[in-house]
């Protein structure tokens, strides 16, 4: 996910359309209060690469910052709109607004606040506090209302019209994208309202950031509440001796004598595919399946008034609901794309889970299981019947993905595909222990830093994500390159055990990296062109189609050594996993499937007709849903993705990508899976270019033609 990233925190959203970030101009400096010349996030950073000072921030300093920021923000933004006038004297003569002189400016304004916000919107994420969640409530009214100053402004959205009337003047073709998005956002951010609309634009704006911030917060409170101590070692047959360790580690690090499992993912996934014990599996999948469903950290009314707040701000901006506002500049386009594009995956997928999940009921029935197999059960014997038809399965495969030694192979996939080298440095401050600090090459050019950041805490939210510090772009002649952060929920290493990753993880690893590649390969002049800021159904191109490595046999010959013997993997452990690639396919298909209609469903309905949020989830999912109905549960309260994390009317972008990635693939297929000529061009095409041109346009200059869903059945092995 690209965590805004893509997945990215949702407020990161907010600032105005890619601010650039650069040293601090001499006459802000000279204008900064004695109070705060000091504060660490206002001065210049004097390290390497200008990364964050992390040692020396402090939670008291951001809100200081944040003001001055915005107040330095809001002259700039001033000083474009009101360029040759004077207070009190006639109005000089008209001197025509150009893209040099309101668009340029525009995108360079704001360049303290976006070095504030990258710090604190990351840290949010990643090593959060209840000190940093309580000043998140009030950095968000203020992040909201330096948003609207900007784009509610007359005179500056005056400028920009005269600009884009004249668009036709422009000769490059970065320059015409900058221009189009910028006055896209300002018409989509209300500029064109009349003075009363722009007040309730402005209302229902900040209601929408606080509520974001709500959602998130029930989320992680939620998750970080629910443990479960178990002492008796019989009550956990099944589990390796690794997750066993690595709940122990966890009681003991809380002084307490035994095993603990919360819902942090690689605990959740050790209790709900290893544990015999059905009634354990049972508590695990409830407690998960309703975060924040009720109780102290309910979402429900939360989602509510989300859905209600987007379709008024959809309607005030003249569209039928928010779907069609967010999918305005998508490739997608409309909902009725989106529907066809779920509709002809369900057509295929649904047949091919159907006879999935009977096969998995058949089998459980042959080990003494007579009763209709439930959520807690699918993943429990869908992983015993993967063993027993492919003799395969993670504590088969763990020893060989040390953690330390998957990074040394995908460093080396990279190396090999794209020419990067990565020095790790002891001198990039970072914000945990956790955390690994790199610098990047391509040959002897500096690419950018990346933050490495694997394992579970509880100031961190759950799942996968890359988003950025620092944004690649042009200022003259000077390359301002990347500060990247990629941060996974992998299983963490414990007294006796290195981190040994399942097969899953290093798909996720893999996914995020292609994130970090598109972040750190970008070569735009403009950061709001650079690197993921790309449409919403484009970005998980460069994402998912890293993940068709992970089975790759000349990947994994290059790190997969046994962490104990020194044995490489087998090759017939790797034709077991290529084997394997399309085992419960139409399943996985089917689930991805549920959350996409879910999120259109949330985003097409009226929200005055959203009362029972479990029955409405489940009329979203009948179609494609095969499991029995679990009553007491609701993913909708946690589904963060599209209430928090910026992937409203976006998840089916997954499916759209896999599309695209799927026939991108296949060019490497015919080629060669390490062709150089063929990743070249990936790089050429694909990732230096962000969204500086238009994604077909992209992927058709990659691809030599427009995408084709065939790849992507025959990869999955449905029937075209």
């Amino acid at each position: 996910m690209k965590k805004i990233t893509l997945l990215t925190f949702a407020l990161c959203f907010i600032l105005s359309f890619g601010l650039a970030q650069q040293k601090l101009t001499s006459s802000i400096i000279m204008n900064i209060p004695e109070e705060i010349k000091n504060n660490p996030l206002i001065k210049d950073w004097d390290t390497p690469h200008q990364t964050p000072p992390f040692n020396e921030i402090k939670t008291e300093d951001f809100m200081p910052a944040f003001q001055f920021a915005i107040e330095m923000a809001e002259k700039e933004i001033e000083g474009i709109a009101n360029t040759g006038k004077q207070p009190g004297a006639p109005e000089p003569p008209a001197r025509k607004p150009t893209f040099q002189t309101v668009i340029i400016p525009l995108e360079h304004a704001g360049q303290l606040l976006t070095k504030v916000s990258g710090v604190f919107y990351n840290l949010l994420s990643s090593n959060t506090s209840p000190e940093l969640q309580a000043l998140a409530k009030e950095i968000s009214p203020m992040m909201t209302e330096y948003s609207n100053q900007m784009y509610l402004n007359k005179d500056l959205f005056a400028k920009v019209q005269q600009v884009y009337a004249d668009k036709n003047e422009l000769t490059n073709e970065e320059d015409m994208i900058l221009l189009e998005k910028i006055y896209q956002n300002f018409i989509r951010s209300g500029a064109n309202l009349d003075e009363d609309q722009k007040e309730k634009y402005r209302e229902l704006s900040m209601k929408l950031a606080k509520l974001s911030l709500d959602f998130s917060d029930n989320v992680l409170n939620y998750t970080n509440d629910f443990s479960k101590l178990i002492k008796d070692e019989n009550q956990l047959k099944g589990l390796s001796q690794t997750d066993l360790e690595i709940a122990k580690s966890k009681a003991k690090n809380k002084n307490l004598e035994g095993y603990l499992f919360d819902l942090s993912q690689p605990s959740y996934l050790s209790i709900m595919t290893y544990a015999g014990d059905r009634a354990l599996r049972k508590e695990f999948y409830m407690a998960y399946n309703a975060r924040a469903f009720k109780g102290k950290y309910d979402n429900s009314d939360v989602i509510k008034e989300i859905l209600q707040t987007r379709y008024d701000i959809a309607q005030l901006l003249g569209f039928k609901d928010y779907t069609y506002y967010a999918l305005e500049n998508r490739m997608a386009e409309n909902p009725d794309n989106v529907y066809q594009l779920l509709n002809n995956l369900a057509e295929v997928s649904v047949i091919a889970g159907r006879k999935e999940v009977a096969e998995i009921q058949e089998y459980a029935q042959t080990l003494g299981f007579n009763e209709p197999v439930q959520r807690w059960d699918f993943s429990y014997y869908a992983e015993k019947l993967k063993d027993k038809k492919y003799s395969l399965n993670d504590e088969l495969l763990k020893p060989y993905f040390k953690l330390e030694k998957v990074i040394e192979g995908v460093f080396q996939l990279t190396q090999n595909l794209f020419h990067l080298t990565y020095k790790k440095s002891t001198d990039i401050q970072v914000y945990h222990s956790d955390v690994t600090a790199y610098e990047v090459f391509r040959g002897d050019r500096f690419m950018g830093v990346l933050y490495l950041d694997f394992h579970p805490r509880e100031s961190k939210r759950a799942g996968a994500w890359m988003n950025s510090y620092r944004e690649q772009y042009k200022m003259g002649d000077t390359d301002v390159r990347p500060i990247v952060t990629l941060n996974m929920n992998f299983t963490p290493s414990t007294e006796t055990n290195p981190s040994l990753l399942t097969f899953s993880e290093v798909g996720t690893f893999l996914h995020e990296f292609g994130h970090a590649l598109h972040g750190l390969l970008s070569d735009v002049t403009y950061e709001s062109l650079s690197g993921t800021n790309v449409a919403r159904d484009f970005v998980e191109l460069p994402s998912q189609i890293m993940e068709n490595w992970a089975s790759e046999p000349n990947f994994l010959k290059t790190f997969a050594y046994h962490y104990q013997t020194g044995e490489l993997i087998p090759q017939e452990l790797i034709q077991k996993l290529k084997e394997a690639e399309t085992y419960l396919a139409g399943y996985a298909f089917c689930r991805q499937l549920m959350f996409g209609y879910t999120d259109m469903m949330w985003h097409t309905i009226d929200p005055k007709e959203v009362n029972d949020i479990v029955d409405l989830e489940r009329k979203a999912t009948a179609l494609v849903d095969l499991l029995p109905e679990a009553p007491g549960t609701c993913f909708s309260t946690s589904f963060s993705h599209i209430f928090s994390g910026g992937y409203a009317v976006g998840y089916y972008s997954y499916k759209w990508a896999e599309v695209l990635e799927a026939d991108a693939f296949s060019l490497f297929k015919e080629k060669g899976t390490f062709n150089k000529e063929v990743a070249e061009s990936f790089v050429e095409n694909i990732l230096s270019k962000g969204g500086s041109k238009k994604p077909m346009e992209l992927f058709v200059a990659f691809r030599g033609r427009e995408p084709k869903v065939d790849a992507l059945m025959i990869k999955n092995g449905f029937e075209k």
